[in-house]
């Protein structure tokens, strides 16, 4: 990792163009972050956008994202580039979306003649949880990455060049951001609808009792379920169920369900908890009490929502790792 504070800065632009939002960075070995980021408009009562739209919003967001971010901190120097390129580190995976900002930073790199450091969005998260928690792993860790296109539990094993990545489990139907989608916009919530139902989570203390899923291992790995969780929390809602206990009940389902995986695979450890689900107030204080044998390591919530603040860190650890330092 970058030593903070021990020489003059070099800076690194990170470039994510994750399925819902478009994001910027300038990260330097000093510490100082900059960043302009924008969600990905979807209409009211939609569930989503198409890859295709989400591509054309990219395109069209990462310039003005850009002029913006060089007109607030001026033309910086920079040593490198990192860019995530598909969703995580797994040769099948791949989106669409991250095409425009891959397109972006391989153009600036190109014309800069700087190293461009090819990633992925799942790794970006783990970095900027790393940097905005105070995790400081030394060997290796458990991160959870909680997103409308990702729950998985993944082990990080420290290398000398960056880590390595391997899936311990996750959900085989609904991700846990697709259950808070669902049912947000179901109560009138906008897409994406996290932060609307933390509020009426955390509004009242009443909650509606929804099942959750105990993990099962299915081909060497841990699985749950959000299918269950989320029709029963339909059929409560059609029962005339009010929307801020029914709210706490998705977000009491899904902490129970992922505390569980985390308790399946291990007895305790350090977890980092990222993604944009893992924002949530009342998700976040399941987690830490049930984990009460684990170290459990959140980032700023503004860091664990879709950002390229993690991209630029890793750009800025690849470059140091090449130098020697």
């Amino acid at each position: 990792m970058i030593p903070i504070g021990t020489k003059a800065e070099e800076w690194a632009l990170g470039v994510d163009t994750s399925a819902y939002t478009t994001s910027v960075a300038l990260v330097s070995t000093g510490g100082t972050v900059h960043q302009q980021r924008r969600v990905l408009p979807v209409p009211m009562g939609a569930r989503g956008l198409r890859p295709s739209e989400a591509l054309f919003l990219h395109t069209q967001f990462l310039p003005e994202l850009l002029e913006a971010l060089w007109g607030a901190t001026g033309r910086l120097p920079l040593s490198a580039v990192g860019v995530s390129v598909a969703p995580r580190p797994d040769p099948d995976s791949y989106l669409p979306p991250f095409l425009a900002g891959e397109a972006l930073a391989r153009g600036i790199a190109a014309v800069e003649g700087l190293p461009v450091l090819r990633t992925t969005h799942q790794e970006g998260h783990i970095r900027a949880g790393i940097a905005g928690s105070g995790l400081r792993p030394k060997a290796d860790f458990w991160a959870l990455h909680v997103s409308g296109g990702t729950t998985e539990l993944v082990h990080v094993r420290m290398a000398a060049e960056g880590w390595q990545v391997r899936m311990a489990g996750g959900t085989d139907d609904l991700y846990a951001g697709q259950f808070v989608d669902r049912i947000g916009v179901l109560l009138g919530a906008s897409f994406p609808a996290g932060p609307e139902l933390d509020q009426m989570a955390e509004a009242q203390d009443d909650l509606v009792r929804l099942p959750w899923t105990k993990p099962r291992q299915i081909d060497g790995l841990w699985r749950i379920s959000f299918s269950g969780p989320e029709s029963a929390a339909e059929r409560a809602l059609a029962g005339g169920a009010a929307a801020g206990p029914l709210a706490r009940g998705v977000m009491e389902s899904i902490g129970k369900t992922l505390s569980g995986l985390v308790a399946a695979v291990a007895a305790g450890g350090d977890l980092l908890v990222v993604g944009g689900v893992a924002a949530n107030t009342h998700l976040r204080r399941v987690l830490g009490t049930r984990l009460s044998n684990w170290r459990v390591w959140f980032a700023d919530p503004g860091w664990s929502r879709d950002n390229a603040i993690g991209v630029a860190y890793l750009a800025l650890d690849r470059f140091a790792v090449e130098r020697g330092e």
